[in-house]
């Protein structure tokens, strides 16, 4: 079913889901959802399954005209966004009738927010995900992101028979001040000052900042005078922090398969959402944590998802 027009596109509004799993060894990156956190909540405001499609819009959003009666929710980022040029709230579903006008403008706090509807964004599956991987022009909307006159489908699903919204106990503030957790390794035995300096110093994000990773700018980060500065290449992970030649930390996401380069820690699963969410010129600090309190933070955000529904998510009448 058709669900929208679009009139503008935005910066960079692509198709994501929960990602393209198995396939890294033939050099086709995870891709999905860069903050897993936003995407699921939106897709439980509007009544989906927590794996449906949504756009993922970042920094400047698009403009729509919405073709078919539907529910959305838009989580992450605050966009400012209007109805027919009226103001409308982020995390809480909107019911939208033919001929509205949605328009999303300029970030506010936050880098990415998501775009939930009915039946979630229907896309063909490629290689069992409908995410976007532009890179190698896979998935998605023909493989791109979004462009003016595209006409965006939506699968089958039933209304809700009532508004839904978040809790605001529950609703992520960004900040342009982000404190990261992360893991020493898998290569720290290749640092010594390097690895007191990561985690003692502020690093601020650059404008080399995309879907593949972030990097950062800061103190020098120094390998141990006796080691190598790369290594041989092997498979990389969303959360990775690169070190390269000239010292400047890189945090791997989730369009990368492989790196040379040595990796000095691995930031937390449940703190990507943080990195997902930072703009150039936000300032980055990394806080060391075991991996035992990782695995129990990452349990900790399993369960409060799990509840949302019951706990989180209120309906209004």
């Amino acid at each position: 079913m058709d669900v929208f027009s679009v009139l503008t596109p935005g910066a960079y509004t692509t198709v994501q889901d929960e990602g393209r799993y198995g396939y890294q060894q033939m050099g086709i990156p995870v891709s999905g959802a860069l903050d897993s956190f936003a995407f699921r909540v939106a897709n439980m405001l509007v009544g989906n399954p927590v794996s449906c499609a949504v756009l993922e819009i970042t920094v400047m959003g698009p403009r729509f005209e919405i073709l078919s009666e539907t529910d959305i929710a838009i989580t992450g980022a605050d966009m400012g966004m209007a109805l027919n040029d009226q103001p409308v709230q982020g995390w809480k579903s909107i019911r939208v009738k033919p001929g509205d006008i949605l328009g999303i403008n300029q970030v506010k706090s936050g880098c990415r927010a998501y775009l939930a509807v009915t039946g979630g964004i229907d896309v063909p599956e490629v290689m069992g995900s409908r995410s976007t991987y532009v890179g190698g022009n896979i998935g998605g909307y023909y493989g791109r992101s979004l462009k003016q006159g595209d006409i965006i489908k939506r699968g089958k699903g039933l209304l809700l028979d009532k508004e839904q919204q978040l809790s605001s106990a529950v609703i992520p503030q960004y900040s342009s001040n982000i404190v990261i957790r992360a893991v020493p390794g898998p290569q720290d035995d290749f640092f010594d000052e390097g690895l007191r300096a990561l985690f003692n110093s502020e690093f601020m994000v650059s404008a080399k900042a995309d879907r593949m990773g972030y990097r950062l700018q800061g103190p020098v980060i120094k390998h141990r005078e006796e080691v190598p500065k790369s290594i041989i290449s092997e498979p990389s992970v969303p959360g990775g922090v690169q070190v390269p030649a000239d010292g400047q930390p890189i945090i791997l996401l989730v369009e990368q398969t492989v790196g040379g380069y040595t990796k000095i820690a691995t930031v937390i699963s449940t703190d990507l959402s943080r990195v997902a969410q930072a703009t150039p010129g936000d300032t980055i600090c990394f806080e060391q944590v075991t991996l035992e309190t990782a695995h129990a933070l990452y349990h900790d955000r399993q369960k409060l998802i799990k509840e949302m529904e019951e706990k989180h998510i209120i309906g209004i009448s």
